[in-house]
């Protein structure tokens, strides 16, 4: 049975008055139908249809479109409303909205929680007053502390998303980001290496030599380091990189510099091998001399072994490259915890050699 299943409903942010230079959203609603009440009913009854037999754990209503507590109120509660039936009814479990730290306030959070709103994203992208300028936010870091501790208090659910790499960013402003996270202790957070999209002012950046992309190494190595900062914390890291799903250009993103489809695996991938060379070498370490391979098992949680392998096998041929006084196989162990290995190293395997 699968956990956790969300039902989207893209609502497209009509009257945003903001440019944030990596968004094509005014683009997107020029040539997109209105969404109505009946719309949202049509595609939750069809997402049912499949997600219903078996039901998972915890099925959600998630109203995505950056900023939904900023359309009209009215509209924004003939969408709630529809939502509601079917968690009154138990067909659904949660109500999920993404939305702009400068659109939270008590009226709005007093009208969201007369309908059963569960859970509140922030898109923040940022901390550093810089980068928000550059990318035209719209709002300071000071409103994302207010609008989290409004959201905190009413007793939502604080969701806070970062973006990795627009303009001006750099590795300890993305550190900067993620530690000041911790201070606001969101329930979840979403992790977004920054990717171009076509008919953005990124992109005429872009075009115009004013900004570079990361590389997908920096790529990785920034959301790493942002990722361990939140995950000893204790953050639910919910999301880490763009599904393809997300690029809704009309056509596709220009960059593919930061965009794989695998890219959490990346990232978690990287994790587990500094991970493991680091138990490795430690036990390495206290052994002595010898003179064949050792028959070494790299045990994980059966979650975590595709990881532990990386994409497309990456970990496995580092350990094989970097360590060839050892024979390798990875192996799984349920009761360890996600993120956590064990290592047996069982003595040497003897090698025969025949004189022809």
């Amino acid at each position: 049975m699968k956990k956790h299943a969300i039902i989207p409903i893209f609502i497209p942010h009509k009257g945003c008055p903001n440019d944030c230079v990596f968004c094509n959203q005014k683009k997107i609603t020029a040539h997109s139908k209105a969404v109505t009440p009946e719309d949202v009913r049509t595609t939750i009854d069809e997402w049912l249809t499949t997600l219903e037999n078996p039901r998972p754990e915890v099925l959600e209503v998630a109203f995505f479109g950056g900023s939904f507590t900023g359309i009209p109120m009215e509209e924004q509660s003939a969408y709630l409303a529809i939502a509601k039936e079917y968690k009154d009814a138990g067909r659904i479990d949660r109500i999920h909205m993404s939305t702009r730290p400068d659109y939270i306030d008590e009226k709005i959070l007093d009208n969201l929680t007369a309908y059963g709103a569960d859970v509140i994203e922030l898109g923040v992208q940022s901390f550093d007053p810089e980068v928000l300028k550059l990318s035209g936010r719209g709002h300071n870091a000071a409103c994302v502390y207010e609008s989290s501790r409004l959201i905190k208090d009413y007793g939502f659910t604080l969701g806070i998303q970062l973006m990795i790499g627009l303009p001006g960013d750099s590795l300890e402003k993305c550190i900067y980001s993620a530690e000041e996270t911790i201070k606001i202790r969101p329930d979840v957070a979403r992790l977004y290496p920054t990717v171009i999209m076509e008919d953005t002012e990124l992109c005429a950046m872009y075009e115009r030599g004013e900004y570079a992309p990361l590389s997908m190494n920096e790529a990785v190595s920034r959301t790493k380091a942002m990722y361990e900062i939140l995950d000893g914390a204790g953050i639910n890291i919910i999301r880490v990189g763009l599904k393809s799903s997300d690029i809704i250009t009309d056509g596709n993103s220009i960059s593919s510099r930061t965009f794989h489809p695998a890219f959490r695996q990346l990232v978690e991938g990287e994790i587990a091998r500094d991970r493991i060379t680091a138990i490795l070498d430690k036990k390495l370490a206290e052994l002595p001399h010898h003179e064949n391979p050792l028959m070494t098992d790299i045990y994980s949680s059966p979650g975590w072994y595709s990881n532990m392998i990386g994409n497309s096998g990456v970990n496995r041929d580092y350990f094989t490259e970097n360590y060839p006084g050892l024979l390798i196989k990875f192996k799984t162990d349920e009761s360890l915890a996600d993120n956590a290995y064990r290592i047996e190293i069982k003595g040497e395997k003897k090698i025969w050699k025949r004189n022809l």
